[in-house]
């Protein structure tokens, strides 16, 4: 199988490009502004590389498409920060873009599969299932939600190209994956990155941690190696039985509170030499969601996946625990970090 992957030094991407060229004879092309993260795969007879900008780069996108048998469109938004300051590129970039992307393969009768998200199921309730959980989001003022509607529209769009053009799709939705390069220490140093990588950046700075409206919101924490274990299985598309559905990607038992996942982290950290004086002295703070975000900011409070339709159709489960899953990421922080040393 040869996939076309955009966003290919991301964060999905680079650890999907490790997986594949590991345990598969797949190839993989792939675009990105940048390959700053590529340099471990520069060489491999099954890899190639193009730079390029999807907003602009029409031609390269066609014609990678066309050469794909199957297509993974990972450029995208998928920061808070960036989506309620951004609001107008977020849906440029998530939705207009990525639809060029999915009519290219439409056009050429390709494969598309689809980074959906969590955010799509917004303010429900209770455990998340992917064809039957209403999708419910806040008021149009808190443009937090620009990114959750993006999505979901394109979602239906590529349901809606399935059923009129014979689009060949699956969509996965990730649950809160964490791991190495997930973000940086810059990303934290600018207050951009995500929560895992913001608390343990501002812990090494002795900055307080934040722990935004009380930190009581709970989301379900994945160990992005088993998240992309499922996506594979999704790219597999063994017997077809991933063939137009959609597949949530998460573990319902790592579901903790901000609070809660704070603790743990000062609690590993302490084991880590380059992390321990910091970790002992942390401290938490408090911080109204209105100062740390801005007005336009909503939030859900609690996020449960369902995954007993991507383990009955596909055999995939989730197997590490949020202790290990710490424990790995602030390993990498500790020997990658250059600030930390």
């Amino acid at each position: 199988m040869r996939l076309f992957v955009t966003g290919i030094n991301g964060f999905i991407g680079t650890h999907l490009l490790e997986a594949a060229l590991a345990s598969t004879d797949w190839e993989i092309s792939g675009l990105d502004l940048s390959s700053s993260n590529l340099a471990p795969y520069e060489g491999n007879s099954r890899f190639s590389f193009r730079a390029g900008d999807i907003f602009k780069d029409d031609e390269i996108l066609e014609a990678e498409i066309i050469k794909a048998d199957a297509v993974l469109p990972l450029a995208g938004i998928a920061k808070p920060a960036y989506y309620i300051k951004r609001p107008v590129w977020t849906f440029e970039l998530d939705f207009e873009q990525n639809l060029k992307i999915v009519r290219l393969c439409a056009k050429h009768g390709k494969r598309v599969i689809f980074p959906s998200t969590s955010e799509v199921y917004g303010m429900s309730e209770g455990e998340l299932r992917e064809d039957e959980s209403r999708l419910v989001v806040g008021p149009i003022s808190k443009t937090r939600w620009i990114y959750s509607c993006s999505k979901q529209m394109m979602d239906r769009m590529i349901f809606a190209y399935g059923q009129e053009a014979g689009l060949s799709f699956s969509i996965f939705r990730p649950f809160n994956w964490i791991g190495p390069r997930l973000d940086t220490f810059r990303d934290a140093e600018e207050r951009t990155a995500r929560s895992v990588t913001q608390m343990l950046y501002d812990m090494a700075r002795r900055r307080k941690i934040t722990l935004v409206n009380g930190g009581a919101q709970r989301r379900s924490f994945t160990w992005v190696g088993d998240g992309v274990e499922g996506l594979m299985a999704v790219i597999r598309n063994e017997k077809g039985r991933a063939e137009g559905e959609i597949f949530n990607i998460g573990n319902p038992d790592n579901n903790y509170s901000m609070k809660q996942l704070a603790g743990m982290l000062i609690e590993e950290a302490k084991n880590f030499p380059v992390f321990r004086e910091a970790a002992e002295a942390a401290e938490l703070e408090v911080i109204p969601a209105t100062d740390y975000y801005g007005a336009n900011y909503d939030d859900m409070e609690n996020r449960v996946p369902s995954v007993q339709k991507i383990e009955r159709r596909l055999g995939w489960r989730p197997k590490t625990g949020m202790r290990e899953m710490l424990r790995r990421t602030i390993a990498w922080h500790a020997a990658n970090e250059e600030s930390v040393k």
